[in-house]
């Protein structure tokens, strides 16, 4: 049997999304396979967490390419944004939480270009004078990571219906985002 790595860490991604504790046997388990397998692909979970990371770091790449954040007013862009991340969004979290666990003081360049992509939008959403220039394009950023988060959440616990969350994130963050006056 070929075992496929990506379907492999999307497995691993899935068990640790919703379990974050969850052991190598859990995994292993998870994606029909023996530990000793999953060890001869990845020799412990830190070298997991950074496969995932990578994966993880295509996958938030791939959805903001696809969320086309250049185009149309910044308002559109970030509706994108989120429509094209929340399914990712459980990884997200996950990701985010465990990035905290590694090189501290320092960010993963990948994260960085990601923030990057997402602080140009905000810079760019300011500049157009429709989000408040009071708030750092970093601190958004960071925002949109917490309520797309919170929304995966909320989704696997069955407080929020999958087909609402992404206009519920949406409006939420443009809500305390809009400068006074627009919609």
């Amino acid at each position: 049997m070929s075992l496929d790595r990506e379907e492999l860490l999307s497995t691993a991604a899935d068990v640790l999304t919703r379990r974050p504790t969850s052991s190598m046997d859990d995994i292993a388990k998870a994606a029909g396979i023996s530990r000793a397998t999953l060890h001869r692909h990845f020799a412990g979970r830190d070298a997991l967490i950074r496969a995932l990371e990578q994966l993880g770091l295509r996958r938030l790449d791939a959805a903001l390419d696809a969320a086309r954040t250049d185009e149309g007013d910044a308002v559109d862009a970030l509706r994108r944004v989120v429509a094209e991340t929340e399914p990712h969004a459980g990884f997200l979290g996950f990701l985010v939480t465990q990035n905290q666990l590694f090189e501290p003081g320092e960010q993963h360049e990948g994260w960085t270009r990601i923030d990057e992509r997402i602080g140009a939008l905000f810079r760019r959403g300011q500049q157009e004078g429709a989000f408040r220039i009071d708030l750092t394009p970093a601190w958004l950023t960071e925002a949109l990571y917490a309520l797309i988060t919170a929304s995966a959440w909320a989704v696997q616990d069955g407080r929020v219906a999958a087909r609402d969350s992404t206009r519920m994130t949406a409006e939420l963050l443009l809500g305390g985002l809009r400068r006074s006056g627009e919609r």
